[in-house]
């Protein structure tokens, strides 16, 4: 039993509960702050129950990573995509088809799209970009997915069932018994949170010929370390990605010291955002086929 991870799932299931149950006696401006917050928090808690913690069994883990608060995408699907994007070693990672999490575009996907779309999608390759209308292009484009996954596969069916039933959960407390208003909840908390889980990921992944040097890092304040689990510190999730995440920063300064090639290391997000606020981080379409991952995957 790993007890910081399961304290840190107290913290924010408790939170979550207070901040519903007192939002109406906050101010908009710290009730919405904080609930996005909450959300984002509990989104770095889903990814460490995908990991293992803070239980060996999955059931529980599933159980404490499993609540729809963000409403948009089920846990299972969650689950499964992100144990696909930790596949072959990292040598698939970023690459279109193979790795799920990918912000990548196949190859001509642009000439095929409408001018306001590709305008979009451009925008979604800078930190402004990704922040404001990056968490609706993501929403679309995974509804947009799984609707044609459903229609041919009755397990995706059985999947979306269980979660709308949990959203249905969810908002019957948030928004019946807590009376918080839906459109605030969805607009001011739900996509700010998404935003912020954006934040995180958004200089975590690049394109590069060499395999090893596809994940960055970003050494961010401890209080984002904290809301983050540390998944900042990506090249060692990565390396070690069954490492709960307060361990995490003693195995980054471990490899950090070591001679290992690594990928790009960002001060903190104030970094990342004087560099790529409006300048493309990545191209919107994946630059190359890598030559290193011959397995079909």
């Amino acid at each position: 039993m790993n007890w910081r991870t399961l304290c840190v799932a107290c913290l924010i299931l408790g939170g979550f509960a207070l901040w519903t149950f007192y939002f109406n006696s906050l101010p908009l401006w710290i009730a919405a702050p904080v609930g996005s917050l909450l959300l984002t928090w509990y989104g770095s808690l889903q990814h460490e129950t995908i990991h293992g913690h803070p239980t060996r069994s999955r059931r529980m883990n599933g159980a404490i990573g499993g609540l729809p608060l963000s409403l948009w995408v089920p846990y299972a699907i969650y689950r499964q995509t992100h144990i696909q994007h930790h596949r072959h070693s990292g040598r698939r990672l970023t690459e279109v088809g193979h790795d799920p999490e990918s912000f990548y575009l196949p190859p001509g996907h642009l000439a095929r799209v409408g001018r306001v779309r590709r305008l979009f999608l451009k925008a979604n390759c800078t930190l402004l970009g990704r922040l404001t209308v990056g968490p609706a292009i993501a929403i679309a484009t995974f509804w947009e997915e799984e609707i044609r996954a459903s229609r041919r596969d009755s397990r995706r069916r059985r999947i979306w069932v269980g979660h709308i039933l949990g959203v249905a959960a969810v908002l019957s407390w948030v928004c019946d018994v807590c009376h918080v208003p839906l459109l605030e909840y969805l607009l001011l908390v739900v996509y700010p949170s998404v935003s912020l889980t954006h934040l995180r990921s958004f200089a975590e992944h690049r394109a590069d010929d060499h395999s090893q040097l596809r994940t960055n890092v970003v050494e961010a304040h401890p209080f984002w370390g904290l809301i983050f689990l540390n998944n900042n510190l990506h090249v060692a999730h990565h390396a070690h990605p069954h490492v709960p995440w307060h361990e995490l920063p003693r195995v980054w300064h471990t490899m950090r010291q070591g001679s290992v090639r690594l990928g790009r290391v960002f001060s903190g997000y104030r970094e990342v955002a004087r560099e790529y606020l409006v300048r493309p981080f990545i191209t919107p379409e994946h630059p190359f086929v890598s030559s290193e991952t011959a397995d079909p995957g």
